[in-house]
């Protein structure tokens, strides 16, 4: 066992004036020692106001040993690169706080609110300092963390005002208020159900399959469960994408039970995806084909669900949507940018 370290002349003289303060102080020395709040005294008499007295709480709160910190200068435990100083507090005749940033002695930092006060001689004159510091870091953490969810909220609320005001503006070229009310109550419901499913995401992104089978879900009741053939590629989307494809999708499936595959006993709907190349890049396409339902008329004009798919994904999402009112069953083709590939990778899988 190697012997111990011979103390410095400055170590020394320190804890020697710490014997002496126990001494003239007493049981307020036991007090500061023993509470849970770090505390340090200085001599103000000395260049640097050097720590003659650290507490438990403060030697735990800092990482330190008490031989490493009596006779130290209090400007040893500032962060690097702080622009803060603590010699206007320490000159100050009356008590003062500040918060600061300072490093711990593995080289982590933390901040603490630091309160300073002067304690005087019988004569007046300020002999020493008393500090108390208190950890604000997990504080100063759940601050940064309120302000970004306030930011990412602001932004969820933007972006699902802008989706119902898409939908409500479509919904009022029509001029039959009954038709006018359904319009607007289904595709909010639909809304509805991709907020939920983002909520369960944490509004991070959602996986495509999850999307489409939410969007099915209020038309795949009863027998209509087997008519639905979902395939593709393991994707997440980011919330806007989800929130746009999620109305789409709805417009779809309500076409089709109107008048396509879900209008009849026999009609089916296969729902598929990949991303493809293009020269403007890589795109997310989904295909969505209806078969053996009624044959399908040409449409003379759009309809109010075409109107939505086309101008709201295109608005939304720099997208293009291709219908294909074909006599077997509707086709269509929904072509928007890629995700980023690590949000596509986001799973594993």
């Amino acid at each position: 066992m190697l012997p111990p370290l011979a103390k410095t002349e400055m170590q020394q003289q320190a804890e020697a004036q710490v014997e002496c303060f126990r001494k003239e102080l007493g049981p307020f020395v036991v007090a500061a020692e023993t509470t849970r709040m770090a505390m340090v005294f200085t001599d103000a008499r000395a260049a640097g106001n050097p720590l003659i007295f650290a507490n438990d709480s403060f030697l735990h709160l800092t990482g330190y040993e008490r031989e490493d910190v009596l006779g130290q200068s209090f400007d040893f435990l500032l962060a690097p690169g702080t622009d803060a100083t603590l010699e206007g507090e320490f000159q100050s005749r009356g008590e003062s706080g500040t918060e600061i940033e300072y490093r711990r002695k593995d080289g982590s930092e933390f901040w603490a609110a630091t309160f300073i006060s002067p304690v005087t001689d019988e004569a007046g004159a300020v002999v020493m300092h008393f500090a108390s510091l208190v950890d604000t870091t997990r504080h100063r953490d759940e601050c940064t963390r309120s302000r970004k969810l306030i930011d990412e909220l602001n932004h969820r609320v933007k972006n699902t005002l802008s989706t119902v005001q898409s939908i409500v503006w479509q919904a009022l070229r029509n001029p039959d208020p009954l038709t006018l009310r359904e319009a607007i109550e289904s595709r909010l419901f639909a809304l509805s159900r991709s907020h939920d499913l983002l909520t369960v995401e944490q509004w991070e992104s959602a996986r495509l399959v999850d999307v489409v089978e939410t969007a099915m879900e209020p038309f795949r009741g009863g027998d209509r469960a087997e008519r639905f053939l979902i395939r593709g590629s393991s994707i997440r989307i980011e919330p806007k994408t989800t929130l746009a494809l999620g109305i789409a999708l709805h417009e779809l499936a309500t076409n089709a039970v109107k008048y396509g595959a879900l209008s009849n006993e026999t009609g089916s709907i296969a729902i598929s995806w990949a991303v493809e190349p293009s020269r403007a890049g890589k795109r997310l396409v989904m295909h969505w084909r209806e078969m053996d339902g009624p044959p399908v008329l040409p449409r003379s004009r759009k309809g109010f669900g075409s109107q939505v798919l086309e101008r709201g994904l295109a608005h939304e999402l720099d997208g293009t949507v291709h219908l294909d009112f074909r006599p077997e069953g509707l086709a269509c083709i929904i072509s928007i940018p890629a995700p980023h590939p690590a949000l596509r990778s986001h799973d594993g899988e």
